[in-house]
């Protein structure tokens, strides 16, 4: 199981680490404490992310400032796969990201609802790749 930070979940979803614990406190989303640290959990956030993509605060995009080249680091909120191909979804910041894969890859980079992954964007082609995890 994956826990965020509350600055990590506050990262992934774009929003302000007082967004996140106003949520918590609202009991938009459960939190926890973890060797002293408030922490959320993973596929909780990723279910709070993907709601998030619907909801009219979403509209407050910053579409003018991404370029074609971005590497946007997000959430993992959905993945569909067969024995073929894996459809992977993250929501980053603000942003819905979509990825068609191999099953393989996406089993090998361990993709899955609630885990922390980059989004490299360029043309019409996504890039999924997971980040170096930092040790605490």
């Amino acid at each position: 199981m994956t826990d965020y930070r509350v600055s990590e979940a506050a990262e992934l979803l774009g929003v302000s680490t007082d967004t996140v614990r106003r949520w918590i406190d609202a009991g938009r989303i459960t939190a926890t404490t973890a060797d002293g640290r408030t922490v959320v959990d993973g596929v909780d956030l990723a279910a709070l992310a993907a709601t998030l993509v619907d909801e009219a605060e979403r509209d407050r995009t910053r579409a003018g400032s991404v370029s074609a080249r971005n590497r946007m680091t997000g959430i993992v909120t959905r993945v569909v796969a067969d024995t073929v191909m894996a459809q992977v979804e993250m929501v980053c910041g603000p942003y819905r990201v979509v990825s068609l894969m191999s099953a393989e890859a996406a089993a090998e980079l361990g993709l899955e609802p609630g885990v922390r992954a980059i989004a490299s964007v360029k043309s019409t082609n996504v890039v999924v790749e997971r980040p170096v995890q930092r040790k605490s």
